[in-house]
């Protein structure tokens, strides 16, 4: 007997024991995720590739960090072009969401969907009534766990001149809610009518 037979003897012996003595073997699947240097695998990949598109946009608070034109030029955040539509955007699982201006003045709130395929956004925007002031939906050209971008176009009729903002993720509270985290109060301002409504303030 060679020594490259018992060896694979003294393997099956081991793997016989443990089974007689009830231990779990399990075969990670193919895609699993790798270990890290303690044995443990991260999920967090894996569970970022499972959310929908709705799901990556209510993950996290958003802050507009740039806008580009259809030229590839970078736009001033000032720029009337485009700043209308900068702030702080928190997107709620329930389907609500809240938006402020920089200066965390409260600006837009109502009602909010992305639909399955992840190219589209829709709001309206309420009162403290409740009651639908506007909506409108843009194109998204980029959603992920870290950046979310849409394009606007100045002139409906003509979609060869648009703009693109982009946000990206942030973890500034949203104001109004007691650093709670994003709706904890339901609404920015608690509730006393200091959202700025209007067709020339939208995100």
């Amino acid at each position: 007997m060679n020594i490259s037979s018992v060896s694979r003897r003294l393997v099956m012996s081991s793997v016989a024991v443990a089974v007689a003595a009830g231990a779990a073997f399990t075969v990670a699947p193919a895609n699993a995720a790798p270990a890290n240097q303690d044995g443990f695998v991260s999920t967090t990949a894996s569970a970022w590739k499972n959310l929908t598109p709705s799901q990556t946009l209510a993950s996290t608070p958003w802050k507009t960090t740039s806008a580009v034109d259809q030229d590839g030029n970078r736009v001033a955040l000032d720029n009337p072009a485009v700043s209308n539509f900068v702030g702080w955007a928190y997107f709620k699982a329930d389907g609500t969401y809240t938006m402020y201006n920089l200066d965390n003045s409260p600006k837009l709130k109502g009602d909010w969907t992305v639909n399955a395929e992840g190219t589209e956004r829709w709001i309206n925007a309420k009162n403290d009534a409740g009651d639908v002031l506007f909506q409108r939906v843009v194109p998204i050209t980029e959603l992920t766990k870290n950046v979310f971008t849409y394009r606007v176009f100045p002139n409906a009729a003509d979609t060869s001149v648009y703009y693109d903002i982009v946000h990206t993720k942030t973890n500034h509270v949203e104001p109004g809610t007691d650093a709670k985290g994003p709706g904890a109060n339901g609404q920015g301002n608690q509730g006393k009518g200091g959202y700025h409504f209007n067709n020339g303030n939208q995100h």
